[in-house]
């Protein structure tokens, strides 16, 4: 017979109760939650984020969601940083004052030197000087040519000082001694290799003696340099970081300055028909050197790039009547007939890209 005691009947319901209590229980130190499911799926976060590392990850991920998109969607990743100094004062308008400044304290630099050989020396001399500055055909006229470039170093640095405000090792940028040897180096024995192929050719002749060269060697190859250093701080220095300040898309800042570097190389007077090509040449290694300048972060590879393809076109194969006054060796050739120039123009832009390629390679490693 069944017990008819309301307490025997109440134990099982206590039971149940009891379990559902159970249940319901947390873990110490979380919080309670309302209603079952969504109780266990709370708990099981909370089991996931105890795990070791767990906490780490979620917030690596949720940093990650919150991270803002950066500045620019270049693919230069040190460019960035390498304009960062530009920004400040990059107006269209302080960028053009201050290029047209540049360009007064060359001229009235150069200007004010030929008047003052005029002044003291008279006329003789001073055609004499303009004869050797036109030409480069000798080691004095090379060196006079490259000396004139101390104006345009000088004009760069004082326009970025004054009128931006900010320091020649912005326009080098960071590790830029380190990226030029890094860079340098390497392309020499490029440049040998391209001296002892060229000696084959039938248009190349000795020109200058090597004990000659030697003599000459600790004045121009300084000059040398500061000739590339002038043009790289111009162009891939200044007016590539005032342009990428204010326009982030390659075709900007890489290829309007090339286009100026590739403008003041055209010289129809020279070279006749052919100038085209040999501007257009120069507007190529401007994008070469420009797209260094972006990998790196600095201008170091760039004058690396320069030097070595200055070295080799004006200390090595010379050019007859071009800037030839040092070269070991010269190419004869008539520079206005474009048929003739074809081969050695298309050979020198192969020769700068591979020069370029072996730049991008080093800055790899």
């Amino acid at each position: 017979m069944e017990s008819t005691n309301p307490a025997t009947k109440a134990a099982p319901i206590s039971d149940r109760a009891r379990s559902r209590e159970t249940s319901n229980m947390h873990p110490p130190g979380q919080t309670p939650c309302l209603g079952q499911r969504r109780c266990k799926v709370k708990h099981a976060k909370q089991s996931r984020l105890s795990r070791p590392g767990a906490a780490a990850r979620v917030t690596r991920q949720t940093e990650g969601r919150r991270r803002p998109k950066p500045e620019t969607a270049m693919p230069y990743a040190r460019l960035a940083a390498y304009l960062a100094p530009a920004r400040a004062r990059a107006e269209w308008l302080r960028s053009l004052i201050g290029l047209v400044l540049i360009a007064a304290f060359y001229w009235a630099a150069v200007i004010g030197a030929l008047t003052l050989v005029q002044a003291l020396a008279g006329n003789v001399v001073l055609t004499a000087v303009m004869l050797e500055l036109d030409r480069g055909g000798t080691a004095f006229g090379l060196v006079l040519v490259l000396t004139t470039f101390l104006p345009l170093v000088l004009g760069v640095l004082l326009v970025t000082r004054l009128l931006h405000r900010r320091s020649l090792s912005s326009l080098l940028g960071p590790g830029a001694m380190t990226d030029f040897l890094r860079v340098f180096v390497p392309l020499l024995p490029l440049v040998a290799l391209i001296a002892a192929t060229s000696a084959f050719d039938p248009n190349l002749g000795q020109s200058t003696p090597v004990s000659v060269l030697i003599s000459w060697l600790p004045i121009a190859l300084p000059l040398l340099f500061m000739q590339i250093a002038a043009e790289e701080l111009l162009f891939r220095g200044y007016l590539l970081q005032q342009i990428g300040a204010r326009i982030r898309h390659p075709l900007a800042w890489m290829v309007l300055p090339a286009a100026l570097f590739g403008a003041l190389h055209y010289a129809p007077g020279q070279n006749g028909a052919t100038a085209i090509f040999f501007a257009l040449w120069a507007m190529l290694f401007g994008c070469l050197a420009a797209d260094l300048t972006a990998r790196a972060g600095n201008l170091g590879p760039a004058l690396a790039l320069h030097f070595a393809n200055n070295i080799s076109a004006v200390l090595l194969i010379g050019l007859y009547g071009q800037l030839d006054g040092l070269a070991l060796y010269t190419l004869v050739l008539n520079t206005r007939d474009p048929v003739a120039m074809a081969p050695y123009l298309a050979l020198d832009a192969l020769a700068i890209v591979v020069f370029w390629l072996a730049a991008r390679l080093r800055l790899r490693r």
